[in-house]
């Protein structure tokens, strides 16, 4: 009885992870070639293990032979073949493995840079973390743990490639469910996630449960929930906002902490128009545009922020157009605005289909309108882009300006350590929006968001 034999094949197959039965069979074939490699390839071999005891029986054209009698060149042919017949069977039991674990946060440590990216230990294998992957500014250690998503699982020649991501959304979304309860038992669902890795990410949450408040509950008591999820994503900022099923609410909680005065959905063209206050714009924007946007992603809606002023000047222009379109009464300009049109170009883009299926106009006004907004819009653009080259002009003549009074002595810091100008007023920046984009942000109505 081979006891050891077994026992042998026994921890093979537990470390690395695969099936006693397909041990037994290499080992089969690896004795087979060595066999072959001593008395001829053309030679009829036969090599048996029993599953139970470990003993082992081979012949040669029928007839019995010991493996001891084989030598050293067949042994060490025996040795290559089974060394590469169980890599490959690991490789297909590491891929199996993280396939079905694929979309999941595996924790490793870091390996080794290969150029822009990461290796990283994750038990059996390595996983590869790009550059394209990695949160930007955040740097990484050799030996430091670390927290990914395994993003792709694929077959490469010689190995199974693991590539693994830090700035995916759903690297948030599961980070999410370790760290709320709820939403990993499915009681709050996330509805919708937008994120600028290493910036700012919203998310979108809802309850099924009345009694379990969403936003609270993502953000946890004096925010612990979240304060952890922000500490890995290395102060990340995180605004939670509440699901809605309609569009105005959701977009006016996405644009939270803006004050919103007005919303116009206009469905032809998938396009939000939002008003919101002068002191409120540069906060509904964002630094950069980064509200705004993500914002958009979040709720589906292609978003422009608007002051009232520049709302109703759209609308009083579109309004004065269409008048002058034989056909056309009030309620047909009404029904116009209320389409979420607010301005000539919204009309020549949306062409004369919805004007004719919904306002139910006759095919023939409807171009003539069509048409006298175009025109019209030809005007407008004219008269925006003297209008930017005006700012243009203005910005080079201030900043020519200054140069020169700083040249003279610096005046201009003068005027400002005198107390006539902060140096915010100076350059023209919102102070209470400058102090917005430096505190969290907020997460719903009244809620803090992290980071």
């Amino acid at each position: 009885m081979n006891a050891e034999l077994i026992r042998i094949v026994d921890g093979l197959a537990r470390d690395k992870n695969i099936d006693k039965d397909t041990v037994l069979e290499d080992l089969e074939l690896a004795m087979e070639s060595a066999i072959r490699k001593k008395y001829g390839p053309e030679e009829e071999v036969v090599v048996s293990i029993d599953r139970l005891s470990g003993d082992i029986s081979a012949s040669l054209n029928g007839e019995a032979i010991s493996m001891n009698d084989l030598g050293r060149i067949a042994a060490q042919t025996a040795k290559q073949v089974m060394i590469q017949k169980i890599r490959e069977a690991e490789r297909g039991s590491i891929y199996e493995e993280f396939l079905e674990r694929k979309g999941t946060i595996v924790t490793g440590t870091v390996s080794r840079f290969e150029g822009g990216a990461l290796v990283v230990n994750i038990g059996r294998t390595e996983g590869f973390l790009p550059r394209s992957e990695q949160i930007p500014g955040e740097t990484h250690q050799p030996g430091e743990r670390i927290r990914t998503l395994i993003l792709d699982v694929r077959e490469a020649p010689h190995q199974v490639k693991i590539i693994l991501s830090r700035s995916h959304p759903d690297f948030i979304r599961r980070l999410f469910e370790v760290e709320v309860p709820e939403v990993a038992e499915r009681i709050i669902e996330i509805k919708a996630l937008a994120r600028e890795a290493g910036y700012r990410t919203k998310v979108a949450v809802s309850s099924i449960d009345t009694k379990v408040d969403a936003v609270g509950a993502c953000v946890g008591v004096r925010g612990s929930r979240i304060k952890n999820i922000v500490e890995e994503l290395g102060g990340e900022k995180i605004d939670i906002v509440r699901w809605n099923e309609s569009s105005q609410i959701l977009i006016s909680n996405a644009l939270k902490p803006a004050e919103i005065q007005d919303i116009a959905l206009c469905f032809e063209l998938d396009r939000a128009t939002v008003v919101v206050p002068e002191e409120q714009l540069s906060l509904a924007i964002g630094k950069r545009g980064q509200n705004v946007r993500l914002a958009a992603r979040l709720t589906g809606w292609d978003i422009d922020i608007l002051t009232p002023k520049e709302y109703n000047r759209g609308l009083d222009r579109l309004a004065a157009t269409i008048r002058q379109v034989e056909g056309v009464d009030e309620m047909i300009v009404e029904r116009v605005v209320l389409m979420g049109l607010i301005s000539v170009m919204d009309v020549e883009e949306v062409g004369t289909g919805p004007l004719v299926e919904e306002l139910k106009l006759e095919p023939e006004l409807a171009e003539k309108v069509v048409a006298r907004c175009a025109e019209e819009a030809k005007i407008v653009q004219v008269e925006l882009a003297e209008e930017k080259a005006r700012l243009a002009q203005e910005k080079a003549a201030a900043a020519a300006l200054a140069s020169s009074m700083a040249a003279e002595g610096g005046h201009s810091e003068g005027a400002t350590l005198d107390g006539d100008a902060s140096p915010s007023a100076e350059a023209g920046i919102d102070e209470s929006t400058t102090e917005a984009e430096t505190e969290p942000a907020a997460a719903d109505q009244g809620a803090p968001a992290a980071g």
